[in-house]
């Protein structure tokens, strides 16, 4: 019996060709594009899945006096780690953590620059599961000096030899020598830390740290008692830190627990979170999943429709069939089988598909997928249970309906497909259209914001600078080296600064003198050399900029933005920006001897994610600076680089010329934005083109309904327009449904999703017309193929057939 089922559906494949390849390029499509988004979802979900306790990171809700709004931030004090054990018998162990990036080590000749390194309490390994291939766990960072290396590292190094014992100097900074103590499995880049190696956290802290209550500058993770109740231990932190903080600071601080398997997708919202590889929103892989669910629910309906529209051909078989005592869940059976067997070829063709744009989506991504379907036999499984799956929801309706036939009606010839039947039809056209309007225009918004934000005027001119860093061997020859590259017509301008525009800036308490009471408030703050903004061609508004070699400006003069001004004139609205000049201003105890010299336009030094903050900038040479900003001749760039290169080699020649281009840092920014759109628009493009194939069958069937009644039509004098007009109308109606309920979807979803973005576009009405017309000129398009292809028929041909 099986075996004759099995014959029966590939003879009806077979027979109805056009409507079986639309139906498996279709269900093709739909299940390539759910697989690749499932391995998408799978990779982010698997992130930190290594490490089996009970891990959460201390975050803090800063909301300093003067800030634009309370921000939330990845960073911790010092004490509060051993603190917060000490006090709270649910907190079993703590680890700090730092990152250091860009450290110079050195093993004999060797010199190697390690991109992330970090320093951490001997407990690291106690709390994370890294593999550790060499060396103690439990003792492996106890020591002062000390330094695990991951396998990579340990080879670049040492090659074959047993690294074990070996010392490795740190030269670019104080001369420090370390011993490597272990050998880590290689950090696996599903881990939101990503490092190079482990420096024992002992080997520099002092124990005067512990009385550094205020001081945000390390990562703190806890390891918490299975069934913590975690809004229990977060109520009781309030008076942990009135207990420890000075004064009235604790006022300004709150503190709350992030489970460590939430640190890389739902910490969005946290700034100066530097220890989070890949950060992404995890939002946007629901969004991606819908989406997915949506293009394959778009392929069902297109089996749906095209297996109802050909019903009245396998009408006779159910009437044999049935008169010769088949049961109607037989018949049932048969035919979502058949639909089984057609789902099972289209995941044939779905993996080929995944195979051959899968090295697509890893460059896109930035992810290491893989389709480990023939070696994984848990994802075999899966992948069979998923094309049963789709079998039975694309083939049941059409199932019950083609068994549902009366044997006598169809036998008599007196068969009737009736008005429900093509009114259900209509409906799936209409849900398939109203997904893909709905991406159409989802997908114009997200590119039109992603666009709006590269594009957007900070305030700043970021194009042709480039950014070296600096260190403690550096800085003494800064101003030897800036010397001599503006001495070359190539360099148009340098500049040195303690960070980098496009992060997170620190903050730091300040003390205003105005007419009324000394306010102390906090602000953003980036330390510069006097040409900081006249490379960054940063308007000055009010005053004046920094005095070249003035020893009366080096760190006494201030040039604050326009938002930190209004904060400090908000107590005097009459007052203006220009009776801020002069204005005695400053860290605490140097509040007295530093004035405001200068007030500059508002400029967005973080991306525009977030709003403008409140910031001070200031000269403080003796402090030294972490980068150089070098401004370069564009006509002629690799020449400058060069030039800067060679600079660089003469004056610094133990320090490689690290350098990058400025515009790049900010293409990181919004690298994740830029592959939401690149993702929406494929899948989009997929919807449209899998509702296309279906729109087509049924214009196929239609007309192919229809031959008789276009002869006749023709033969009467009905024009070639008359009549593709008359076969396009119906099916140009269902498509303008779908836009009128795609529309007021796709604003609610665009409107919510824009709430993300301190800086923002509108939402524009004419994008909804425009993703309609495109709509309905698609549809007009594939329609008219078929329609134009009838209305060319020679009507002796179809007449004649009878």
């Amino acid at each position: 019996m099986l075996q004759n089922y099995l014959k029966i559906a590939w003879r009806n494949l077979w027979k109805n060709k056009v409507f079986s390849a639309i139906n498996i390029i279709g269900l093709a499509i739909g299940m390539a594009a759910c697989i690749l988004i499932l391995l998408f979802v799978t990779y982010e979900n698997s992130f930190d899945g290594i490490h089996k306790k009970n891990i959460y990171r201390l975050d803090e809700v800063q909301k300093f006096p003067g800030m634009v709004a309370p921000q939330n931030v990845a960073l911790s004090m010092f004490p509060m780690g051993p603190t917060l054990t000490k006090e709270y018998p649910e907190i079993r162990n703590f680890v700090r953590v730092r990152p250091n990036q860009k450290v110079r080590l050195t093993y004999g000749t060797k010199k190697i620059v390690m991109p992330q390194m970090l320093w951490a309490d001997s407990s690291f390994l106690q709390i994370f599961d890294f593999k550790l291939l060499k060396g103690d766990r439990e003792t492996i960072l106890k020591n002062p000096n000390s330094v695990v290396l991951t396998e990579e590292s340990a080879a670049n190094f040492f090659g074959k030899e047993n690294p074990i014992g070996k010392t490795l100097v740190r030269y670019d900074s104080d001369t420090i020598a370390f011993k490597v103590t272990g050998i880590l499995e290689n950090t696996p880049k599903t881990s939101h830390l990503q490092f190079d190696g482990v420096f024992s956290f002992n080997t520099f802290v002092k124990p005067d740290a512990m009385n550094n209550w205020g001081g945000n500058w390390l990562v703190t993770y806890l390891e918490l008692a299975p069934n913590t109740d975690i809004a229990a231990l977060e109520k009781k932190f309030p008076a942990f830190l009135k207990r420890h903080m000075n004064g009235e600071g604790w006022k300004f601080y709150e503190l709350f627990l992030q489970p460590l398997n939430e640190v890389h997708d739902n910490s969005v919202s946290i700034t100066h979170d530097y220890l989070n590889f890949q950060k992404f929103d995890k939002n946007y892989t629901y969004i991606f999943s819908v989406i997915a669910i949506i293009v394959l629910l778009i392929a069902c309906i297109n089996f749906m429709n095209l297996s109802t529209a050909k019903s009245s051909g396998r009408a006779k078989e159910v009437g044999i069939r049935k008169s010769v005592g088949a049961e109607r869940t037989q018949l049932a059976g048969q035919f979502i089988g058949e639909s089984i067997l057609l789902s099972f070829i289209a995941l044939v063709f779905a993996i080929v598909l995944v195979k051959l744009f899968l090295p697509f989506v890893v460059e896109l991504s930035q992810r290491e997928l893989d389709l480990a379907v023939f070696t994984n036999p848990l994802l075999l499984i899966l992948f069979i249970a998923f094309a049963v799956l789709i079998g039975v929801i694309s083939g049941s309706y059409p199932a019950f309906f083609l068994s549902s036939y009366q044997p006598t009606k169809v036998l008599k010839g007196s068969l009737e497909l009736g008005k429900n039947k093509g009114s259900f039809r209509n409906m799936l056209v209409i849900g398939q259209f109203t997904g893909a309007v709905f991406l159409i225009i989802a997908t114009a918004f997200v590119v039109k914001q992603l666009r709006y934000m590269e594009h957007q005027d900070p305030g700043f001119s970021r194009d042709q600078v480039i950014v070296v860093p600096l260190n403690a061997n550096t800085n003494p020859k800064y101003d030897a080296i800036k010397q001599e590259l503006l001495s070359n017509s190539l360099i148009t301008g340098v500049t040195g600064s303690q960070q980098r525009l496009g992060n997170n800036l620190h903050q730091t308490g300040v003390k205003f003198h105005g007419d009324g009471p000394v306010r102390e408030l906090a602000t953003s703050q980036i330390i510069v050399d006097p040409d900081y903004l006249t490379l960054y061609k940063i308007p000055i508004i009010a005053g004046r900029n920094f005095l070249k070699d003035s020893k009366t400006d080096n760190a006494r003069a201030y040039i604050i933005n326009e938002t930190l001004a209004k904060e400090l004139l908000k107590e005097q609205p009459k007052a203006t920006i220009q009776s801020l000049i002069g204005r005695n201003f400053g860290f605490g105890g140097m509040d007295s001897l530093g004035r405001i010299v200068g007030v500059a336009k508002d400029f967005n030094f973080n991306s525009l994610h977030h709003k403008i903050e409140t910031l001070c900038i200031f000269d403080q040479k003796d402090w030294g600076y972490s980068e150089m900003s070098i401004r370069i001749n564009g006509k002629n760039a690799p020449a400058a680089v060069a030039y800067a290169k060679s600079v660089w080699a003469k004056l610094a020649p133990d320090q490689p010329f690290d350098y990058s281009f400025l515009d790049e840092h900010f293409a990181e920014l919004y690298r994740a934005d830029g592959q939401v759109s690149e993702i929406v628009g494929i899948l989009a493009s997929l919807a449209i083109i899998i509702s296309c194939l279906g729109l087509f069958g049924l214009a196929s069937f239609s007309a192919e309904r229809r031959v008789k009644e276009i002869g006749i039509r023709k033969v009467l004098g009905a024009s070639v327009a008359g009549i593709i007009a008359l076969l396009s109308r119906d099916f140009l109606k269902l498509v303008l449904f779908a836009i009128l309920i795609a529309s007021p979807i796709a604003w609610y979803a665009i409107d919510k999703w824009l709430q993300d973005f301190a800086y923002r576009i509108d939402i524009d009405w004419w994008v909804f017309v425009l993703a309609g017309a495109l709509a309905v000129f698609i549809a007009l398009l594939t329609v008219s193929f078929q329609s134009v292809k009838a209305a060319l028929m020679n009507p002796v041909k179809s007449l004649k057939s009878e």
